[in-house]
Protein backbone atom coordinates (compact mmCIF):
# COMPACT_ATOMS: atom_id res chain seq x y z
CA UNK A 1 0.00 0.00 0.00
CA UNK A 2 3.00 2.26 0.66
CA UNK A 3 4.91 1.85 -2.55
CA UNK A 4 1.72 2.26 -4.06
CA UNK A 5 1.01 5.48 -2.43
CA UNK A 6 4.25 6.64 -3.52
CA UNK A 7 4.12 5.63 -7.31
CA UNK A 8 0.01 7.47 -7.45
CA UNK A 9 1.49 10.53 -5.60
CA UNK A 10 4.06 11.29 -8.20
CA UNK A 11 1.68 11.00 -11.02
CA UNK A 12 -0.78 12.90 -9.53
CA UNK A 13 1.59 16.03 -9.24
CA UNK A 14 2.78 15.00 -12.40
CA UNK A 15 -1.12 15.90 -13.41
CA UNK A 16 -1.31 18.67 -11.35
CA UNK A 17 1.44 20.18 -13.41
CA UNK A 18 0.32 19.79 -16.98
CA UNK A 19 -2.63 21.73 -15.89
CA UNK A 20 -0.93 24.49 -14.71
CA UNK A 21 0.45 24.02 -18.36
CA UNK A 22 -2.51 24.11 -20.20
CA UNK A 23 -3.64 27.24 -18.22
CA UNK A 24 -0.59 28.95 -19.59
CA UNK A 25 -1.27 28.39 -23.56
CA UNK A 26 -5.03 29.61 -22.51
CA UNK A 27 -4.58 32.96 -23.61
CA UNK A 28 -2.96 32.28 -27.09
CA UNK A 29 -6.07 29.34 -27.35
CA UNK A 30 -8.68 31.73 -26.90
CA UNK A 31 -7.14 34.33 -29.11
CA UNK A 32 -6.76 31.85 -31.82
CA UNK A 33 -10.05 30.75 -31.25
CA UNK A 34 -12.18 33.97 -31.17
CA UNK A 35 -9.72 35.84 -34.25
CA UNK A 36 -8.93 32.57 -36.10
CA UNK A 37 -11.33 30.18 -36.27
CA UNK A 38 -14.20 31.91 -35.65
CA UNK A 39 -13.82 34.59 -38.40
CA UNK A 40 -12.33 31.87 -40.71
CA UNK A 41 -15.59 29.72 -40.20
CA UNK A 42 -17.98 32.36 -40.46
CA UNK A 43 -16.17 33.27 -43.79
CA UNK A 44 -16.66 29.94 -44.79
CA UNK A 45 -20.31 29.48 -44.07
CA UNK A 46 -20.96 32.62 -45.35
CA UNK A 47 -19.02 32.51 -48.61
CA UNK A 48 -21.78 29.31 -49.56
CA UNK A 49 -24.93 32.06 -48.75
CA UNK A 50 -26.64 34.28 -50.28
CA UNK A 51 -28.20 38.03 -48.64
CA UNK A 52 -31.21 35.70 -47.34
CA UNK A 53 -29.15 33.13 -46.14
CA UNK A 54 -30.06 30.70 -48.39
CA UNK A 55 -27.05 27.79 -49.25
CA UNK A 56 -26.15 28.36 -53.11
CA UNK A 57 -22.94 28.36 -55.11
CA UNK A 58 -23.13 31.11 -57.16
CA UNK A 59 -20.79 33.38 -54.73
CA UNK A 60 -17.91 30.39 -55.75
CA UNK A 61 -19.01 31.22 -59.27
CA UNK A 62 -18.29 34.72 -59.25
CA UNK A 63 -14.95 34.23 -58.37
CA UNK A 64 -13.82 33.25 -61.87
CA UNK A 65 -15.38 36.33 -63.44
CA UNK A 66 -12.88 38.34 -65.22
CA UNK A 67 -12.05 41.20 -63.25
CA UNK A 68 -12.14 38.97 -59.82
CA UNK A 69 -9.63 36.77 -61.56
CA UNK A 70 -7.55 39.80 -62.39
CA UNK A 71 -7.36 41.15 -58.79
CA UNK A 72 -6.47 37.88 -57.59
CA UNK A 73 -3.38 37.58 -60.46
CA UNK A 74 -2.28 41.29 -59.79
CA UNK A 75 -1.98 40.25 -56.46
CA UNK A 76 -0.10 37.78 -56.65
CA UNK A 77 2.28 39.37 -59.05
CA UNK A 78 2.91 42.55 -56.15
CA UNK A 79 2.94 40.14 -53.26
CA UNK A 80 5.65 37.63 -55.47
CA UNK A 81 7.71 40.93 -56.66
CA UNK A 82 7.88 41.97 -53.06
CA UNK A 83 8.51 38.80 -51.76
CA UNK A 84 11.15 38.38 -54.08
CA UNK A 85 13.32 41.41 -54.25
CA UNK A 86 12.57 41.86 -50.15
CA UNK A 87 13.96 38.29 -49.98
CA UNK A 88 16.93 38.87 -51.69
CA UNK A 89 18.01 42.23 -50.38
CA UNK A 90 17.16 40.88 -47.01
CA UNK A 91 19.53 38.33 -47.16
CA UNK A 92 22.13 40.22 -48.42
CA UNK A 93 21.66 42.42 -45.54
CA UNK A 94 21.31 40.57 -42.41
CA UNK A 95 24.65 38.23 -44.09
CA UNK A 96 26.52 41.73 -44.12
CA UNK A 97 25.40 42.52 -40.57
CA UNK A 98 26.08 39.30 -38.90
CA UNK A 99 29.18 37.74 -41.09
CA UNK A 100 30.34 40.86 -42.74
CA UNK A 101 33.33 42.15 -41.39
CA UNK A 102 31.07 45.74 -40.41
CA UNK A 103 31.56 47.72 -37.15
CA UNK A 104 29.84 46.11 -34.28
CA UNK A 105 26.98 48.77 -33.66
CA UNK A 106 25.72 47.81 -37.16
CA UNK A 107 24.11 44.66 -36.47
CA UNK A 108 21.94 45.57 -33.26
CA UNK A 109 21.06 49.43 -35.23
CA UNK A 110 19.95 47.44 -37.71
CA UNK A 111 18.43 44.91 -36.08
CA UNK A 112 16.53 47.43 -33.81
CA UNK A 113 15.03 49.30 -37.27
CA UNK A 114 14.35 45.97 -38.72
CA UNK A 115 11.97 45.68 -36.15
CA UNK A 116 10.23 48.66 -35.83
CA UNK A 117 9.97 49.47 -40.01
CA UNK A 118 8.80 45.61 -40.25
CA UNK A 119 5.55 46.93 -38.61
CA UNK A 120 5.46 50.53 -39.90
CA UNK A 121 2.54 50.33 -42.38
CA UNK A 122 -0.95 51.58 -43.20
CA UNK A 123 -1.73 54.96 -43.69
CA UNK A 124 1.37 56.31 -41.76
CA UNK A 125 3.70 54.30 -44.51
CA UNK A 126 1.86 55.54 -47.45
CA UNK A 127 1.46 58.95 -46.67
CA UNK A 128 5.51 58.66 -46.07
CA UNK A 129 5.99 57.76 -49.53
CA UNK A 130 3.48 60.18 -51.32
CA UNK A 131 5.35 62.66 -49.16
CA UNK A 132 8.73 61.32 -50.84
CA UNK A 133 7.85 59.60 -53.93
CA UNK A 134 4.78 61.46 -54.99
CA UNK A 135 4.43 63.82 -57.92
CA UNK A 136 5.36 66.91 -55.41
CA UNK A 137 7.22 64.48 -53.54
CA UNK A 138 10.67 65.59 -51.60
CA UNK A 139 12.67 63.13 -53.85
CA UNK A 140 10.49 64.28 -56.89
CA UNK A 141 11.20 67.47 -56.73
CA UNK A 142 15.00 67.63 -55.40
CA UNK A 143 15.72 65.23 -58.52
CA UNK A 144 14.18 67.54 -60.94
CA UNK A 145 15.68 71.07 -59.70
CA UNK A 146 18.75 70.00 -58.81
CA UNK A 147 19.79 67.03 -61.17
CA UNK A 148 17.48 67.83 -63.80
CA UNK A 149 15.66 64.35 -63.80
CA UNK A 150 12.17 63.94 -64.02
CA UNK A 151 11.23 60.53 -62.32
CA UNK A 152 7.61 61.33 -63.58
CA UNK A 153 8.56 61.45 -66.90
CA UNK A 154 10.35 57.98 -67.06
CA UNK A 155 6.89 56.59 -67.34
CA UNK A 156 7.03 55.84 -63.10
CA UNK A 157 3.82 56.67 -61.05
CA UNK A 158 3.83 55.92 -56.79
CA UNK A 159 0.24 54.40 -57.65
CA UNK A 160 1.19 51.75 -60.06
CA UNK A 161 2.26 48.54 -59.50
CA UNK A 162 6.02 49.39 -59.82
CA UNK A 163 4.90 52.23 -56.80
CA UNK A 164 3.09 49.92 -54.61
CA UNK A 165 5.88 47.24 -54.90
CA UNK A 166 8.43 49.68 -53.54
CA UNK A 167 6.14 50.93 -50.63
CA UNK A 168 6.01 47.22 -49.76
CA UNK A 169 9.51 46.66 -50.10
CA UNK A 170 9.85 49.11 -46.78
CA UNK A 171 8.36 46.08 -44.27
CA UNK A 172 9.14 43.51 -46.39
CA UNK A 173 12.36 43.88 -46.26
CA UNK A 174 13.06 44.30 -42.43
CA UNK A 175 10.77 41.42 -41.90
CA UNK A 176 12.96 39.71 -44.04
CA UNK A 177 15.75 40.46 -41.74
CA UNK A 178 14.31 39.71 -38.89
CA UNK A 179 13.24 35.94 -40.05
CA UNK A 180 16.31 35.25 -41.80
CA UNK A 181 19.22 36.15 -39.31
CA UNK A 182 18.66 33.09 -37.02
CA UNK A 183 19.39 30.75 -40.21
CA UNK A 184 22.75 32.75 -40.96
CA UNK A 185 23.50 33.04 -37.13
CA UNK A 186 23.25 28.90 -37.75
CA UNK A 187 26.01 28.95 -40.01
CA UNK A 188 28.93 27.16 -37.96
CA UNK A 189 32.33 28.70 -38.26
CA UNK A 190 33.48 25.23 -38.28
CA UNK A 191 31.66 24.69 -41.94
CA UNK A 192 33.79 27.37 -43.15
CA UNK A 193 37.29 26.44 -41.91
CA UNK A 194 36.54 22.95 -42.72
CA UNK A 195 36.44 24.50 -46.06
CA UNK A 196 39.32 26.69 -46.12
CA UNK A 197 41.45 23.38 -44.85
CA UNK A 198 40.74 21.31 -47.77
CA UNK A 199 41.26 23.95 -50.33
CA UNK A 200 37.97 25.32 -51.33
CA UNK A 201 37.42 29.16 -51.71
CA UNK A 202 34.73 30.85 -51.05
CA UNK A 203 32.31 30.16 -54.31
CA UNK A 204 33.45 26.25 -53.25
CA UNK A 205 31.99 27.09 -49.18
CA UNK A 206 28.22 29.03 -50.40
CA UNK A 207 28.31 26.11 -53.41
CA UNK A 208 28.52 23.67 -51.66
CA UNK A 209 27.45 24.26 -47.89
CA UNK A 210 26.37 27.73 -46.98
CA UNK A 211 23.47 27.77 -49.87
CA UNK A 212 22.36 24.08 -49.56
CA UNK A 213 22.31 25.06 -45.85
CA UNK A 214 20.20 28.36 -46.52
CA UNK A 215 18.06 27.51 -49.07
CA UNK A 216 14.82 26.02 -47.61
CA UNK A 217 15.35 28.65 -44.92
CA UNK A 218 15.18 31.56 -47.94
CA UNK A 219 12.46 29.69 -49.82
CA UNK A 220 10.25 29.45 -46.57
CA UNK A 221 11.13 33.09 -45.90
CA UNK A 222 10.39 34.49 -48.94
CA UNK A 223 6.77 32.57 -48.96
CA UNK A 224 6.16 34.31 -45.43
CA UNK A 225 7.02 37.28 -46.93
CA UNK A 226 4.78 36.74 -50.14
CA UNK A 227 1.75 36.21 -47.36
CA UNK A 228 2.04 39.16 -46.07
CA UNK A 229 2.28 41.16 -48.51
CA UNK A 230 -0.87 39.23 -50.25
CA UNK A 231 -2.94 40.02 -47.39
CA UNK A 232 -2.05 43.60 -46.79
CA UNK A 233 -4.89 46.32 -47.29
CA UNK A 234 -4.37 49.70 -45.41
CA UNK A 235 -1.06 50.26 -47.26
CA UNK A 236 -2.84 50.23 -50.90
CA UNK A 237 -6.06 51.46 -50.13
CA UNK A 238 -4.52 54.53 -48.53
CA UNK A 239 -1.76 54.95 -51.30
CA UNK A 240 -3.45 53.85 -54.19
CA UNK A 241 -7.45 54.17 -53.63
CA UNK A 242 -8.80 52.23 -56.32
CA UNK A 243 -6.63 52.90 -59.17
CA UNK A 244 -5.13 49.41 -58.81
CA UNK A 245 -7.16 45.95 -59.11
CA UNK A 246 -6.08 44.16 -56.28
CA UNK A 247 -7.69 41.43 -54.36
CA UNK A 248 -7.53 43.30 -51.15
CA UNK A 249 -9.25 46.57 -52.14
CA UNK A 250 -12.27 44.20 -54.17
CA UNK A 251 -12.48 42.25 -50.99
CA UNK A 252 -13.10 45.95 -49.12
CA UNK A 253 -15.12 47.25 -52.12
CA UNK A 254 -17.74 44.22 -51.09
CA UNK A 255 -17.94 44.25 -47.71
CA UNK A 256 -17.80 48.04 -47.15
CA UNK A 257 -18.77 49.72 -50.17
CA UNK A 258 -21.79 51.58 -51.50
CA UNK A 259 -21.13 50.17 -55.46
CA UNK A 260 -19.91 46.79 -55.26
CA UNK A 261 -21.70 46.00 -51.78
CA UNK A 262 -22.04 41.72 -51.69
CA UNK A 263 -20.96 40.73 -48.61
CA UNK A 264 -21.75 37.01 -49.38
CA UNK A 265 -19.03 37.83 -52.69
CA UNK A 266 -17.26 39.16 -50.17
CA UNK A 267 -16.52 36.35 -47.76
CA UNK A 268 -16.00 34.10 -50.99
CA UNK A 269 -13.32 36.29 -52.03
CA UNK A 270 -11.87 35.84 -48.62
CA UNK A 271 -12.24 32.64 -48.67
CA UNK A 272 -10.15 32.79 -51.32
CA UNK A 273 -7.59 34.74 -50.32
CA UNK A 274 -7.16 32.07 -47.18
CA UNK A 275 -6.62 29.01 -49.13
CA UNK A 276 -3.84 31.22 -50.84
CA UNK A 277 -1.90 32.53 -47.92
CA UNK A 278 -2.75 29.11 -46.38
CA UNK A 279 -0.73 27.27 -48.78
CA UNK A 280 2.17 30.15 -48.39
CA UNK A 281 2.24 29.69 -44.75
CA UNK A 282 2.19 25.53 -45.64
CA UNK A 283 5.24 25.95 -47.20
CA UNK A 284 6.90 28.05 -44.84
CA UNK A 285 6.44 25.52 -42.44
CA UNK A 286 7.20 22.53 -44.14
CA UNK A 287 10.69 24.36 -45.56
CA UNK A 288 11.03 25.48 -41.80
CA UNK A 289 11.07 22.18 -40.88
CA UNK A 290 13.30 20.87 -43.44
CA UNK A 291 15.82 23.35 -42.46
CA UNK A 292 15.85 22.55 -39.02
CA UNK A 293 16.33 19.03 -39.52
CA UNK A 294 19.28 19.51 -42.02
CA UNK A 295 20.98 21.14 -38.99
CA UNK A 296 21.20 18.47 -36.49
Amino acid sequence: MADTSRVAGPAASVADRSWLNWLGVAPFLLFALLFLILPTSLLLVGAFQDAQGHFTLQNMRNLFQENILNAYWLSIQISAASAFFGGIIGVLMAWAAIQGRLPGWIRPTLMTFSGVASNFAGVPLAFAFLATLGRMGLVTVLARDYLDFDLYGTGFSILSFTGLTLTYLYFQIPLMVLIISPAIEGLRKEWREACDSLGGSSFHYWRYIGLPVLWPSIMGSTLLLFANAFGAIATAYALTGSSLNIITIQLYAQIRGDVLHDPNLGYALAMGMVIITGLSNAGYIWLRSRSERGRK
